[in-house]
């Protein structure tokens, strides 16, 4: 699930072509800090390596203010400024997506489940993260 747009392309893909197949998402595997295990993680300088962690925790905190009632548009907009000011260098998405359409939401509703989506830049290292959301 760690690269989890590519994971329901891959399933629909399998779905659209009729393949007899059964695709499986498995949770993503974590560093102790949190940070999602990737083999782009070895980019990351020293001091990179402590920011980084902060990508999943800053999702995480965005993830419980938004299914505690926080608007989306303000809590995306909280958790990019938060991202830069920890230090990544530049956000290429942070969005909230159904989680099995990636249809965007303006809107968060329980217990439909969605997922956070970011990809941000930590120097020249480019590390992607998602977090679900589900009552």
């Amino acid at each position: 699930e760690k690269d989890y747009q590519q994971l329901c392309l891959i399933k629909r893909l399998a779905s659209d072509l009729n393949m007899n197949i059964n695709i499986v998402g498995v949770p993503t595997m974590r560093e102790r800090d949190g940070l999602a295990m990737s083999s782009r993680n070895r980019y990351l300088e020293e001091k990179e390596c402590k920011i980084a962690p902060k990508l999943h925790a800053i999702l995480q905190q965005t993830a419980t203010h938004i299914q505690n009632g926080g608007l989306v548009a303000d809590m995306l907009g909280l958790a990019a400024k938060e991202i830069l000011a920890a230090g990544f260098t530049r956000l290429d998405y942070l969005d909230l997506r159904a989680e099995d359409t990636l249809a965007p939401l303006a809107a968060y509703s329980k217990p439909t489940p969605a997922r956070l989506l970011v990809a941000a830049w930590l120097g020249n290292t480019r590390l992607i993260d998602n977090v679900r959301l589900a009552a």
